[in-house]
Parts: structure tokens; sequence; C-alpha cells
């Protein structure tokens, strides 16, 4: 099979990324260099100006904070710059990054090249910040064929080997995004009913806000503007949250050396309000689909952050029904993803599958209104079925009028300034009292996110076609080239050295979190490793990894 015919999927995650391949009919999971199937979405730059990314990276979270970076794909198409080390990097350069090891690991596992790719990004993702996912695709050196919403791959994923009917609600809460979807299934057929989310609500969220609990339970003790204490407080309170228990327990390092409580009601209290946001695009989910709580069959949990026994109990109070995740909700969306490839492929496996999705967003232009200027007024409303086509009737404002301007918008709000302006187009008209000219305006939506918008004079006949590609292409070519080349100039580990580094950050940030006797053992662990790396044997450093991971059990 040639290169263009392989199938990979990629879940471009905010805290964890995966890749896999469609192999013999199925979808099959990529492992990184440390075997496992999820790499943590961090980067790090070392002392040597060396990018680091993963396991290496996410210990360096703790002992390097000023030189490392996380959840980053929050602020895809925002101002915001990470400083790590001496170097600057937008989030999309971050998330080519762990794009270019993703493909790093499958190009190993496969002894191939690897370019086409399905990549997954949140269902209430604007147009912009997908253009920014395929950059940061094309700065890795890949193509981005498809990108297609996580909920719609993890419906894909759940769905592909069913054969009955059913109604479904997918629960997608990952480390930065929410996304609800309503799918319903029918055999070979699945037609999303109804997307929505939150953009800036996600596992980390509950993190941040345990965070900003323990500080203020320490109030003078605590010294947030300290990174490195901030880090590691945060790094607890990371672990806290993921107990799972009912009451949890943040057990804090050097210097505090204590253990903060919360029972259930206590944590429920901290985290009420991001629960009541949790349950809003639930309710617009089922409103938009037109659908009761009673006419969903399954409930489908996606994210880590669904792990969360609060979470899981607030969706099954509402959907009066328990979730399911018989598919691990880390890895369902590449699952999905993968899938997605294969479709495109046409795999005999998936071939009959049929997938349509619903325009997340509301589109419009901006009108005059009862005296009222800057209205946005839609034209194909969020949750419409893709493609699609809709027609709207307007007239001319003001006498003797000789143009009208057709601004197009994306968003929810009345305004036009309050939502996200796509493009805009001119066209003559000929002059006349105010009202008498009418113009229509059609728009036409597909399934590739191509927007064309077709302006006709209708007492003329006159008009005037614009294609606005949707799409995620065609970014500044000039940012793109400068990003190219800076990102050439960094200097990646070999492969094979990573499982060592990783191992020894590790070492580095356990020696860090601890004290007296316990400092001192992994200290020894350290001088240990640093002997048996300087002397280049192989043999003795695979028998030190082993030592050094049997004993680091008692640090888990």
């Amino acid at each position: 099979m040639s290169t263009q015919e392989l199938a990979i999927g990629i879940d471009l995650g905010t805290t964890n990324s995966a890749i896999a391949v469609w192999e013999g009919g199925k979808a099959k999971l990529i492992p990184n260099p440390l075997g496992l199937f999820l790499t943590p979405s961090v980067v790090s730059v070392d002392e040597e100006q060396n990018i680091l990314v993963g396991e290496a990276a996410k210990s360096r979270l703790i002992t390097r904070p000023d030189q490392t970076a996380a959840a980053f794909k929050r602020f895809l198409g925002s101002d915001k710059v990470y400083r790590l080390g001496r170097l600057e990097f937008r989030p999309e350069e971050l998330c080519s990054l762990i794009l270019r090891q993703l493909k790093s690991d499958a190009e190993a596992y496969l002894n191939r090249n690897v370019t086409d790719v399905v990549i997954s990004v949140p269902a209430y993702f604007n147009d912009h910040q997908r253009k920014l996912v395929a950059h940061a695709a094309e700065l890795a050196e890949l193509n981005a064929v498809r990108l297609i919403n996580e909920p719609t791959a993890a419906c894909l994923a759940y769905s592909l080997h069913e054969t009955h009917e059913r109604k479904f609600l997918v629960f997608d809460l990952g480390g930065g995004t929410f996304d609800v979807t309503v799918v319903e299934h029918q055999e070979g057929f699945i037609e999303v009913r109804a997307s929505t989310g939150d953009n800036l609500l996600g596992g980390e969220d509950f993190t941040h806000e345990l965070i900003r609990w323990v500080f203020d339970s320490l109030g003078d003790e605590a010294d947030e503007s300290d990174l490195i204490q901030f880090a590691k407080i945060a790094s607890a309170c990371e672990a806290a949250k993921c107990q799972a228990t009912s009451v949890r327990q943040v057990v804090l390092p050097s210097p505090f050396n204590r253990t903060l409580t919360l029972d259930k009601e206590a944590t429920e209290e901290i985290w009420k309000n991001l629960l009541t946001r949790l349950s809003r695009p639930i309710r617009q989910a089922l409103n938009d689909a037109r659908l009761s709580p009673d006419d969903i069959d399954e409930l489908v949990f996606v994210g880590g952050a669904t792990r969360l026994n609060e979470v899981q109990k607030m969706a099954t109070r509402l959907l009066g029904r328990f979730g399911k995740s018989e598919i691990d909700p880390d890895l369902v969306v590449v699952i999905g993803a993968v899938t997605q490839a294969a479709c495109r492929l046409r795999d005999e496996a998936v071939e009959e599958v049929i997938l349509t999705d619903v325009s997340p967003y509301t589109l419009g232009i901006s009108v005059n209104r009862d005296g009222n200027s800057g209205v946005f007024n839609p034209i194909i409303e969020r949750n419409t079925v893709v493609p699609a086509s809709r027609v709207e009737r307007f007239y001319t404002g003001y006498d003797d009028q000789e143009y009208v301007s057709i601004e197009v918008y994306q968003g929810e709000r009345i305004w036009v300034r309050e939502n996200l302006f796509i493009d805009e187009l001119e066209l003559a008209v000929p002059k006349n009292r105010a009202g008498r000219e009418a113009i229509d305006v059609r728009f036409s939506y597909d399934i590739n996110g191509l927007l064309e918008v077709d302006v006709t004079v209708v007492s003329t006949g006159e008009s005037k076609l614009k294609l606005i590609d949707r799409t995620a292409k065609g970014l500044d070519e000039e940012a793109k080239q400068r990003s190219i080349e800076r990102l050439a100039q960094l200097k990646l580990h070999p492969r094979d050295a990573i499982p060592n580094i990783t191992l020894m950050e590790k070492l580095n940030r356990l020696y860090e979190e601890h004290l007296s006797n316990e400092r001192h053992h992994i200290s020894q662990l350290i001088f240990l490793f640093n002997s048996v790396l300087e002397s280049q044997d192989h043999v003795k450093i695979k028998k030190a990894v082993e030592q050094i991971n049997r004993e680091l059990l008692a640090y888990e």
C-alpha cells in the first residue's frame, strides 16, 4: 500500500494527545517511545535549548515551570505568547511540536512516511481556531485532510459496529474544552442532530479551582508569585482531583508538608459554578435537537475529566440515566478520527458508514433594523445539518443608495460587533427610493466548510458570488514561512534517547518533591543513573532502568 493510502487519525488534546492507524479493518493505537498510547501535551526547553515533548516535559512543569508550557491548545486564536527559556512560541507552534512527536512515533512504528492525517478538534472551535490546527499540522509536515469534531469522532467509534437504531448524547469534557453532541444512529447512518459547548471549560478548570482553594486555605504561608511553589501546589491539586473517592486529599509537598482534606459537600461547593456551566450546553443541545432527556437512549462519556464523580453525577441527574465509557474516554476520539480516515479511503470495513454533521455556529449578515445598525441577521442557524442552502430577501436602507455591502459574521449574539467577522462583498444597485430595491442573499454551506455567498439584485438580475473558504487552510503565507523557519532551527532529542531523558526528569521531580531520607534515596538513584548513562553501556543502562523503576514504585 502506498504512503497516500495510510489511514491515520490524531487526537490533539489539551492534556494528552494520541495517534492511531487503521490496519486489518480496525483502529490500532500507536505507542510513543515509552510504550504508552497517551502523550502529555506538554513542551519544555532544557538548559541546552533542546525541545522536550511529553512525559519528560510534564515532569519539568514542577522542576522548571518557567521553561515549560501546557494546556496551550486552549489559547489557539489568542495573542498569548509562551516564553520558554530564551525562546518564544505561539500556541499553534507548540501544538505543532506535539504533532511532530506523534508523526515521529507513527513513522518509527510503521517504518513509513506519514503525511495525510485526520485530526480531531473541539466541536465548538471557531473558524480561526480550526485554521490554526491545520497550520500546526503543516508546521509538523503533516497534511490535515480532514478536521473532525471530537464528539462526532466519538460517535463514529461507538457506532461503527452497531446495527440498532438509537439516539445518544456525547458528553465530551477534555482538559480544556467541553462539547455536547446529540446523535441519531441508524444502520450505516450517523446523523449529528445538535452540537454545542464551551471552549473555555475543561478539566484544567477543576484543577484551578482546587488551587484557588488551597491558596486561600494557606493564606500568607503561600506565595502565588513563586513559580516553583505554585507548580508544586498545582501538581498536588491535579493528583487530588483525579482521586476516585468521595473524600479528596491534597497532599502538599515541602515546604508545607501537610494534607488538606475535602469531603464530598465541600468539593461540590468549590466546583459548583463549573458544574452549573456544564449543565447549560446539555440543555441547549437537547433543545436545539428538539428532544427531551427521555428521548436519549445512551449517555456516552468522552474525555479524561468525565471520570470525576461529581461530573458523572451531574450528567446522570440531568439525563436520568447512567453514562457509558466502554471505550477508554481518553482514547475514544483518536479511534473515531482514524475511523474517519478509513472512511475517507473507503476501507471495506467502514465504507457503508454515512456521517452527517452540523454547523456548530450561526452564519449571517449585518443589517439595520428598527433604527439600529449592526444587527446580526442569521441565515444558516447553528445545528443546521450540512450541506445546507438558505436564502433571505433584504431591501435598500436609504434613498438613492448605490451599493449594498454584505458583511458576513459567525456567532450567536444580536450585535455583529460581538460576533466573529468572516468576510464581505459589495454589489451595485439601481438608485431608487429606500426600500424599493430588493436584494436576495443566499448562503450555501457544504460538509467541507465551504461557504458560498450569492447576492442578487432582484430588479436587474445582477449577481455577485463569493466563495469563502472556511476550511482550515489559507492562513497568511508570510506568517507560515516565519514559523517554519523558526521551528526548523529547534533541536529535538533523538527518539531513542527519550525514555532515558524522561526517567531522569522524573527523578529530578521526585527529588524536589521529597525531603530527608526519601530525598537521599532518590539522589542515590540519580547518581547511579548518571554514572551508567556516561558509560554508554546499553546492557548496564537497561539493568539500571529496570532497577530504578522498581524502586520508584514506592513513590507512585
